[in-house]
């Protein structure tokens, strides 16, 4: 069978890390199924750090193009054109998003909900796009996936379709996120924070990190706590957060950490006191699942999928309420109980994210869409 899949993905309408969670799950599947031929179809060409099988052939086509004209064109011309050539079976998308020309099975992943949750998230053409377009893309998928029964919920309610055709494909968390020893740990603090502890900050866009109020509840902390606790946020960050951070009272207490690699976020949040995620909105909940490989507690917004995904492993807040956010972030810094209680639930969380896992939920995806 040769299975063809989407692997341009466009990083102005996936949360962050998503790229990465995906060519974990790649991989996972073209190891688990020697037996076919897969094609990973791009508009340029791959990191050299993304290891692809001998089952895999690359395939490279432009133009590439992030607006919604582009997409389209992309989708519906230039995919049938690479399905047709290599004889596919079937299609996988990883965007969310069809081609209306083709007659080859489609199996559709949807990871983010923005455009209808929370849509200031996203540029309006964006929001346009998908509002516009996500009815026909589903009905012409003959399987479909999301990453969380919430996302498969409003999926089949809000677009009436039937449960059955839709698979839930939990994330699979890289093994790179690990714990340290207390050793390992001293060595990256020591590294980053001139040894002192810190909480930590990670994951998704700029704009749904709700970083102003993250500094607000910081604030708070400091006033109330007098501890010389640090706040890292991994990730990056626009020009107006940064000049709203150059006036912050504490603005020496807070580092950015541009631009990292997956290496270096791995060990600094299992060496983080507590993962905070204030996160707006989130489908795919990504960096508390991190943080809970890693066996650092999780301090996470109740909203979007959040709570569905994370039930007892996580301790919630407001995101709106920087005051709220505040006095949880105290309780875990406070409650020594609680935080050994959050991590033993994380670790049994996470031992339903794993990557093999992920992938085999996928080939039964594909399979349904073909009908067998």
């Amino acid at each position: 069978m040769i299975i063809a899949v989407n692997t341009r993905l466009n990083k102005e309408t996936q949360p962050e890390g998503y790229k990465d969670l995906i060519f974990v799950l790649l991989e996972h599947l073209t190891k688990k199924n020697p037996q076919h031929q897969f094609l990973f179809i791009s508009d340029s060409p791959f990191d050299e750090k993304i290891r692809l099988g001998e089952n895999v052939l690359p395939v490279i086509t432009g133009p590439k193009t992030s607006n919604s004209l582009g997409m389209q064109y992309w989708f519906n011309y230039k995919i049938p054109s690479v399905l047709r050539k290599y004889k596919a079976d079937v299609f996988i998308s990883m965007e969310g998003i069809c081609s209306a020309r083709t007659k080859v099975p489609q199996c559709l992943l949807i990871s983010d909900l923005r455009f209808l949750q929370s849509p200031q998230l996203l540029k309006r053409s964006q929001t346009g796009f998908f509002n516009k377009f996500t009815s026909a893309f589903l009905a012409k998928a003959k399987s479909i996936a999301t990453v969380s029964e919430y996302a498969k919920e409003i999926i089949a309610g809000r677009f009436a379709i039937p449960a059955e055709k839709i698979t839930v494909i939990k994330p699979g968390i890289d093994e790179i996120f690990k714990p340290l020893d207390w050793k390992e740990k001293e060595i990256i603090r020591e590294k980053y924070t001139g040894g002192k502890a810190y909480f930590l900050c990670s994951g998704d866009d700029h704009e749904n990190k709700n970083l102003i109020n993250l500094l607000k509840a910081f604030s708070f902390f400091k006033k109330r706590q007098k501890s010389n606790m640090l706040l890292l946020i991994a990730g990056n960050t626009d020009t107006i957060f940064k000049k709203e951070l150059n006036s912050y009272k504490y603005r020496d207490e807070v580092k950015l950490l541009e631009s990292l690699e997956k290496e270096d976020l791995a060990k600094i949040m299992a060496a983080a006191y507590t993962l905070f995620y204030p996160a707006i909105y989130s489908d795919l909940v990504l960096s508390p699942l991190q943080a809970m490989q890693c066996a650092v507690p999780v301090v996470a917004s109740d909203t979007g999928a959040i709570h569905s995904v994370c039930g007892n492993a996580a301790i919630y807040f407001d995101p709106g309420d920087h005051k709220d956010m505040a006095e949880k972030i105290m309780l875990v810094f406070k409650d020594e109980n609680k935080t050994a209680e959050l991590i033993k639930a994380g670790h049994t969380l996470v031992s339903e994210f794993q990557p093999h896992t992920s992938a085999e939920l996928l080939m039964q995806c594909i399979c349904k869409a073909l009908n067998k």
